[in-house]
């Protein structure tokens, strides 16, 4: 996909129809109570319910008689008597990420972290200690569950993964709950060119005291070959189908060079979830970040000014090196060492 092809298609727009069948949706004949759960959130638009009666409907001029007040006779606002119907962002705050949850899609909106050349040299955390778990902090009805991919064909692909948060155990078992992760196809992907591609993140400490980078994923439109129009279409895994697989994932880099008011080197990529071969250049995933915030509805750069701004692949090659996954995979398969006992790196 051209850069060219990608802003029309970040920016087009598409409507989704839903089958409202019963057996997709996991509604039975019985109906169970489900206890409600309290959890921090951040309402993105609205007022939350205070749990006081809704106020008077705001007056406004009679167009006969400006002097006059009129009081509508009705209050749409009266809804929030009986709850907030969101959209509601799950914001966690972790000590290796900082991430807003997607409650529709079961997927983050986006997952943000900050790597550096001190914390990639900390070796306190083994991934062979963590285990992948459902968020506790998100409401049972709209949380990813562990059984939603079993068997689906796809893998828990984290968002900030955790080879960035070997600094601490603590961590590095954030980054393995399901709500910083999304379906991803595995071989050739997630466990090859994906893994490449965060490795070029962590080299970039190299060049830089400082690095920033929010990732997430997309859902973008594709030309139907029998009508020639846009459509969204993904495949949703799950029991009930719940969780969306992304057709696409962005991560925003910031470069920063360390300096007080700074600049920033910045670079979006685009990247399908899909096989990529291993010789594929990065730079052709490269976009404008126009693209992705077009297509993604965020914002990501709207208080850093463009006289600070740099082209990261300008000041950098942007390539990733292709290192054996099956090493890799050894590695993270071997059983931890036993309590109290170095590990091999440490002796």
């Amino acid at each position: 996909m051209s850069k060219f092809t990608l802003a029309l298609v970040a920016g087009a727009s598409a409507a989704v129809g839903a089958a409202s069948t019963a057996a997709l949706l996991g509604m039975g004949s019985s109906k169970k109570n489900i206890p409600s759960q309290t959890v921090t959130t951040t309402t993105t638009v609205g007022t939350s319910p205070t749990g006081t009666a809704p106020p008077l409907p705001v007056p406004i001029r009679r167009l006969d008689d400006p002097k006059a007040p009129f009081v509508p006779p009705v209050d749409p606002a009266g809804l929030f008597q009986y709850g907030f119907p969101g959209p509601v962002n799950d914001v966690r705050n972790a000590a290796s990420l900082t991430s807003s949850y997607d409650r529709r899609t079961k997927n983050p909106h986006w997952v943000a972290e900050h790597i550096t050349p001190a914390s990639l040299l900390m070796r306190n955390g083994d991934r062979r200690h963590s285990a992948f778990e459902e968020d506790q902090a998100i409401p049972e009805k709209f949380r990813a569950k562990l059984k939603d991919y079993f068997r689906s064909g796809y893998d828990r692909g984290h968002q900030v993964p955790a080879a960035d948060a070997k600094w601490s155990q603590e961590a590095m078992n954030d980054t393995f709950a399901l709500s910083n992760m999304c379906p991803q196809v595995g071989e050739g992907f997630n466990r090859d060119y994906w893994a490449h591609f965060e490795d070029f993140c962590r080299r970039l400490t190299s060049y830089y005291p400082s690095v920033r980078i929010v990732t997430g994923p997309l859902y973008l439109p594709k030309r139907d070959p029998v009508d020639n129009k846009w459509r969204v279409s993904y495949e949703v895994i799950g029991h009930p189908p719940n969780i969306a697989v992304p057709t696409h994932f962005y991560k925003i880099i910031y470069a920063e060079d360390g300096k007080t008011g700074g600049n920033v080197s910045l670079g979006a990529f685009v990247l399908p979830n899909d096989k990529i071969s291993n010789d594929k250049p990065l730079a052709d995933f490269e976009v404008p970040i126009e693209a992705v915030e077009r297509a993604s509805g965020l914002d990501f750069v709207s208080l850093l000014p463009p006289a600070r701004r740099k082209r990261l692949c300008q000041e950098v090659s942007c390539s990733v090196i292709v290192k054996e996954y099956d090493q890799r995979q050894k590695q993270m398969t071997t059983p931890p060492p036993a309590k109290g006992l170095p590990s091999p790196s440490q002796r």
